[in-house]
């Protein structure tokens, strides 16, 4: 099968990329490393089966050959990110969505939507179910990431009716593991960050505020289950087991052996207060469900972050006071120190650039410009 992966060279793009190459698929990768790092792909490059096109799919999308699947990973997926880009995220929700779904229409391909458990909002339900509508402030400062994936799974859908595209919708949670950006101001990758480098662990709110978190290895057998179906869902694909901000911080501190100390700050605006998945419908129609504890999926996800300890140290200072789930859209304008990851920070801790070929007559010598990876997710 020959899959075209839309933000392959994100933290989840490229985990994909890799699977689907190891199973013996061909893979086209497609990213513009607005978020992404070339990094993460580096190791690829050479593979006689993968293939990288710099492309922003806001723009167009483009894949010449034979085409089977698509899978659309583009998108900021982290706070910091997309309310540091709120127009290019929803661009990439509406344009970048229709872009990719045009795509597999051309190829009569199967697609696939990341899409993420932030339409869910600050839910009234708990757990929640694919069936639930969500709680969402469409104008807050989280909307431009929510309703972009709204749109997405609705513009998916319509495809689906009217073309006969062969639409699946994941809704990813929370997901961690090695290539997570030290510095894309979520929780696991900044507390890991944080005690590594002895700097405070900040908490937002009291710490009693729940996520649940899937190692990276589980998520994506999830999204290649779907893949591999005709199923539209959508499908919550993440870890059901329920954890606390607090009781995070707490693991990896003792796993770290550091001697931070942690830090509370308000709560951002929309934060929020639970988040665990009902994955019924995963484990019954696509027979998945996560595997790797939270125990074994933070120790190898610590030994990435030790074994890059040049990263640590220049991202340290960039989430000095930010720590997860969203950044007040006020303080990071203003750059506040204790309230957010300030722009300028953020920015001037990018990993050195890495070249990579781009479009015809030019080359690509980007890196990531502020956080996580793409979709996700997460």
């Amino acid at each position: 099968m020959r899959v075209a992966v839309t933000g392959g060279g994100g933290f989840l793009g490229s985990h994909l990329c890799e699977t689907l190459l190891r199973r013996g698929d061909s893979v086209v990768c497609l990213d513009n490393f607005s978020t992404g790092d070339p990094a993460n792909i580096a190791h690829l490059l050479a593979h006689p089966a993968f293939e990288f096109q710099h492309a922003d799919v806001s723009v167009s999308v483009e894949v010449a050959g034979r085409v089977d699947a698509v899978a659309h990973l583009a998108s900021p997926a982290s706070p910091p990110d997309y309310l540091r880009h709120p127009l290019e995220t929803l661009a990439v929700g509406s344009r970048g969505t229709e872009n990719a779904l045009r795509l597999a229409l051309l190829h009569s391909a199967r697609f696939v939507l990341a899409s993420t458990s932030e339409i869910y909002g600050d839910p009234m339900v708990h757990p929640q179910e694919e069936t639930y509508w969500g709680n969402v402030n469409s104008i807050g400062p989280r909307s431009v990431y929510d309703e972009a994936k709204r749109y997405a799974e609705a513009v998916s859908a319509a495809y689906r009716r009217t073309h006969g595209v062969d639409v699946g919708i994941a809704r990813i949670f929370n997901t961690y593991g090695p290539r997570m950006r030290p510095h894309d101001g979520r929780v696991v990758s900044s507390f890991i960050t944080q005690a590594l480098t002895g700097e405070p662990l900040t908490i937002y709110g009291d710490g009693g505020q729940t996520r649940s978190f899937c190692y990276v290895d589980d998520l994506v057998r999830g999204l290649v289950a779907l893949l591999d179906s005709s199923e539209l869902g959508p499908f919550n694909l993440g870890n059901p087991v329920e954890r606390t901000v607090s009781e995070l911080a707490r693991i990896v501190l003792e796993m770290t052996g550091s001697a931070s100390e942690v830090k509370y700050h308000p709560l951002p605006v929309d934060d929020p207060a639970r988040r665990r998945p009902d994955i019924t419908r995963a484990r019954e129609v696509l027979g998945w469900e996560p595997e790797v504890d939270i125990t074994e999926g933070l120790r190898r996800t610590v030994a990435h972050f030790a074994a890059h300890a040049d990263r640590l140290a220049a991202s340290a200072a960039s989430i000095r006071g930010g720590q997860d789930e969203t950044v007040p859209l006020a303080a990071s304008i203003r750059g506040g120190q204790d309230e957010t990851v300030p722009l300028a920070a953020s920015t001037s801790a990018s990993p050195t650039p890495q070249t990579i070929p781009g479009p015809a007559g030019s080359a690509a010598g980007v890196a990531s410009s502020a956080s996580g990876a793409t979709v996700a997710g997460g």
